[in-house]
């Protein structure tokens, strides 16, 4: 014989009042607890977004002409070009040019220093070493540093490796996801090289 409670419970289940009551408060309940996790989602949101405008990324770029390779007489330089060489003092030679130090011969008439040749007002160049010589030039510091202070969050992970500005330049110069449209096409494919703050201008499709 069941317990006379829990025949009183069967019967009150079975009027429709009850069920409705049970269906509202898990309604009210369902609301209440998803308007909670919109709420703490939105705070976590903005307490991030102040900590980010409170905490600005700390670039290590430095812009200091004088570094330990060239008292040592030693040059980094851009390594790959088949032609052409940029050395980390701003000068462009060929490769049969370059010095056994990595410095390029700065006594042949074809070297030259921060050329911008084949570079467009925008900041983008058809060959990678004239690209990497203009950027070097002391009066592009202003331009890389705003770049820096304005770099998405995306790209930290390039450039908070770089040390110096030699380092930003070769980095910068290198073709990117910036230089490209719809994933497979160069935005300018005569000058895919950019030191700029923008990416060249997108192609009409």
């Amino acid at each position: 014989m069941l317990p006379c409670g829990a025949v009183l419970w069967r019967r009150l289940l079975r009027k429709r009042w009850v069920l409705g009551v049970v269906l509202g408060l898990s309604l009210v309940y369902f609301i209440s607890s998803t308007f909670k996790q919109e709420e703490r989602m939105v705070r976590d949101r903005n307490l991030l977004q102040v900590q980010e405008h409170e905490q600005p990324i700390m670039w290590k770029v430095k812009f200091s002409s004088g570094n330990s390779s060239q008292l040592s007489n030693q040059c980094r330089n851009s390594v790959q070009g088949k032609l052409l060489i940029t050395d980390e003092l701003g000068y462009v030679c060929e490769r049969k040019d370059l010095l056994v130090n990595g410095c390029c011969n700065v006594n042949v008439a074809s070297t030259r220093l921060y050329s911008c040749e084949s570079c467009l007002p925008n900041g983008c160049c058809s060959v990678y070493e004239y690209c990497v010589s203009c950027c070097l030039q002391p009066s592009k510091q202003h331009l890389l540093e705003r770049f820096l202070n304005r770099a998405a969050i995306a790209f930290q992970n390039l450039f908070m490796a770089v040390e110096d500005h030699f380092e930003l330049c070769l980095a910068k110069c290198r073709t990117s996801s910036q230089s490209v449209q719809h994933e497979n096409t160069y935005r300018d494919p005569l000058a895919k090289y950019c030191y700029g703050e923008y990416p060249p201008e997108l192609l009409p499709v």
